[in-house]
């Protein structure tokens, strides 16, 4: 089964209720990129009318994990993902729709065939660069993912 954009956003309506509601929503994946958008609006907000950093990091964690998910499924393998540590940058006021893409699924694609090769758990730093409409860069997130062989 091939991961889609509309699969996973019917696995974050499930799984990942509070990241669908704020309106974080796959648009793009394949094996070295994907994409993801999230509109500011009044319920994803801060006090200071712009998207709240926590909206921002849902949405930049998918553009990573969806990646993850996807090489996991190709390695026909069962391997455990999880976050262990993240940073952020914050650049500008996100406001309007803001872009997240994150471009090295080849890193991941590498620690996955790591752990199957290995049986060791691996980890991976992706990262996901956020733009507004106009292009301009408004946070950059950084993830670090552990990868492990379940027995």
């Amino acid at each position: 089964m091939v991961l889609t954009p509309s699969k996973i956003n019917t696995f974050t309506f499930f799984k990942l209720p509070s990241a669908w509601w704020s309106g974080v929503r796959l648009k793009a994946i394949d094996e070295k990129r994907a994409v993801t958008t999230v509109k500011h609006k009044w319920f994803n907000q801060n006090p200071f009318k712009s998207m709240f950093w926590a909206v921002q990091g849902m949405a930049a964690e998918l553009s990573t994990g969806a990646l993850v998910m996807n090489e996991i499924q190709k390695s026909g393998r069962k391997i455990s993902m999880l976050v262990a540590n993240n940073k952020a940058t914050f650049t500008k006021k996100a406001t309007g729709r803001i872009v997240f893409t994150c471009e090295e699924g080849h890193l991941i694609a590498e620690a996955i065939q790591k752990t199957v090769d290995t049986g060791e758990g691996q980890t991976c730093w992706m990262k996901s660069v956020g733009v507004n409409e106009d292009g301009v860069e408004v946070s950059t997130f950084h993830f670090e993912w552990t990868v492990l062989l379940k027995k």
